[in-house]
């Protein structure tokens, strides 16, 4: 994969940290509130299983968007 490529994989991720952690946040001021459009009223433990969810994923998107940065600073030496 090339420079490019990874920086679409740390976009992707910064992308994910965005979405998922504004969902985390919104989640805990209005516990009763359908976040992301209801795509994740599916996981188990209602309002605390929810937010697990969405807090690993954006922990995810971090872990992606950093490991992305550093494979393109080494591509690019």
């Amino acid at each position: 994969m090339g420079k490019g490529g990874y920086l679409g994989v740390q976009i992707f991720g910064m992308v994910a940290v965005a979405v998922f952690g504004q969902a985390a946040i919104r989640s805990l001021f209005d516990h009763s509130a359908t976040q992301l459009w209801g795509a994740f009223d599916w996981v188990p433990g209602a309002w605390g299983g929810r937010l697990i969810v969405f807090l690993l994923l954006a922990a995810a998107g971090v872990v992606l968007a950093g490991w992305a940065h550093d494979r393109a600073k080494q591509v690019s030496r």
